[in-house]
């Protein structure tokens, strides 16, 4: 069969712009679903949005099936494209499961009934999963509806997996890839769990950093302790592992970890001088949080701190008692979550080590700490000169009418380091969100506009993957 004529990605187009309610409308199916992976009570919930997906594969003429995993289910649709393809084998990834909606005291309406609300740039979807990922999955899944229903058929070879754990660090993904990995082989994957450069302007992620997460509970007395009887006798296990955490980073804002820099190179220059280009305003990025000074390394951009260098970050900590009123007692234990971004190059597990021997030469006499790695994750780097990446790059130009920003992310996605190690493939990452999209907070949102050129671009992008070999940009 041909690759599909200009006429047909035509007709698609109209066809989305003609159907974008019935895109909403999906979506906000879907929404409805509080697909809470790390709350046991929304098991249930997590099986009915692995049943909507099944359906919704099924329904564009996929050979879809539910994956039972330790945890919550894996989503698996094959669809083999038009007789006579010649374009690459894509696997598109994505996610249904969500974060919890705490504080619920913060939202402005239910988090699982989405609304339509006005904003600076339109409508816009405010729900909780609505841009992480159930939006942005949807702008994929939408397209395929338009090339099924207007474009006749689907264009191009496509493997579709859909997991319900990515919010909990995707604990049984990479046994199921492994398990499988014939079965899931294919030529390049797709994410859309990213985002663009601004409203008008799209972007490619090639750059991921990685993490290292660890848990440390250093641990003192038997049991907790009158902090009058016993106060300025007894080791308190808050006090001496707040010390050691405010030693992991210097004046400057580097970490203090010995051999941490070993292995980060310095940014090259020319992609120092694409950064710098993108105008980033890191004044205006803080300040949407509240904040009006910015922190980390001196005598670095924000971009290059933001994605080119690594971190070290207290993400939680606790001990003794925190309630109403007073309660003295000098705690038996103490505890903290502690995140490293990572670069390339980087080794999660050796920074774990580091980090464990870096606690325990300084613990206190009497004092002891346990340790837990709960996710290593190496960082990510992805071949701009590809052709899947010129590809993308060309239709995100099309769609927008201008360049297509090749940009970093501060965060990290573990399956791109899966994909790379089990499957030997590079991953696109073609995303719609936006920075003020309020991720993992509450009052999340999607802007309507980001739904309606989202599913438009991957539309393009399957036509161009239709071609056979993409054609550079």
């Amino acid at each position: 069969m041909p690759a599909p004529s200009p006429a047909a990605l035509d007709a698609v187009l109209r066809h989305v712009d003609a159907s974008l309610d019935q895109s909403r409308e999906a979506l906000f199916s879907l929404l409805r679903i509080p697909s809470i992976s790390a709350q046991p009570a929304h098991q249930p919930d997590c099986q009915r949005a692995a049943k909507w997906w099944r359906e919704r594969l099924a329904g564009l003429g996929f050979d879809a099936s539910i994956r039972e995993t330790p945890g919550h289910p894996v989503v698996v649709g094959y669809h083999p494209g038009p007789p006579g393809y010649s374009g690459p084998h894509v696997l598109f990834y994505g996610h249904y499961d969500v974060q919890p909606v705490d504080p619920l005291a913060l939202w402005t309406s239910p988090p699982f009934e989405p609304q339509i609300i006005d904003g600076p740039h339109g409508k816009r979807f405010v729900a909780r999963g609505a841009v992480d990922d159930k939006g942005q999955t949807m702008t994929f899944v939408e397209a395929l509806r338009a090339w099924q229903e207007a474009g006749g058929g689907i264009p191009a070879r496509l493997t579709v997996v859909i997991e319900g754990e990515e919010e909990v660090g995707s604990p049984n993904l990479e046994p199921y890839i492994i398990a499988n990995r014939q079965a899931l082989a294919c030529d390049v994957a797709l994410i859309s769990d990213t985002g663009m450069w601004n409203i008008d302007t799209p972007a490619l992620t090639t750059r991921l950093r990685g993490m290292t997460y660890a848990q440390v509970t250093v641990r003192g007395a038997q049991r907790d302790l009158h902090s009058g009887i016993y106060g300025g006798s007894a080791l308190n296990p808050i006090n001496a592992l707040t010390a050691i955490l405010g030693d992991l980073t210097d004046a400057d804002g580097r970490v203090q970890l010995p051999n941490f820099y070993d292995r980060v190179k310095p940014l090259p220059d020319v992609q120092r001088a694409q950064w710098d280009a993108l105008g980033f305003d890191e004044t205006a990025f803080l300040a949407e949080t509240g904040l009006a000074a910015r922190a980390g390394e001196t005598g670095l951009s924000g971009l290059e701190r933001l994605w080119g260098r690594p971190t070290a970050d207290i993400n939680g900590i606790w001990g003794g008692y925190a309630g109403p009123g007073a309660k003295t007692v000098i705690p038996a234990e103490a505890g903290a979550k502690v995140s490293f971004r990572l670069v390339p190059d980087q080794d999660p597990n050796a920074v774990f080590d580091s980090f464990r021997r870096f606690v325990t030469e300084r613990l206190p006499p009497g004092a002891t700490a346990e340790f837990a790695l709960l996710s290593a994750a190496p960082a990510v780097e992805v071949n701009a000169d590809s052709p899947w990446v010129q590809a993308a790059l060309q239709a995100l130009s099309d769609e927008f009418g201008k360049p297509a920003a090749l940009v970093g992310c501060g965060g990290s996605i573990p399956v791109v380091t899966s994909f790379r190690s089990v499957l030997g493939i590079d991953t696109l990452l073609m995303g719609f969100g936006l920075e003020d999209d309020r991720m993992h907070s509450p009052n999340e949102k999607f802007e309507q506009r980001c739904l309606h050129r989202g599913i438009r671009s991957h539309a393009r992008l399957l036509a161009r993957f239709a071609q056979g070999t993409p054609v550079s940009a």
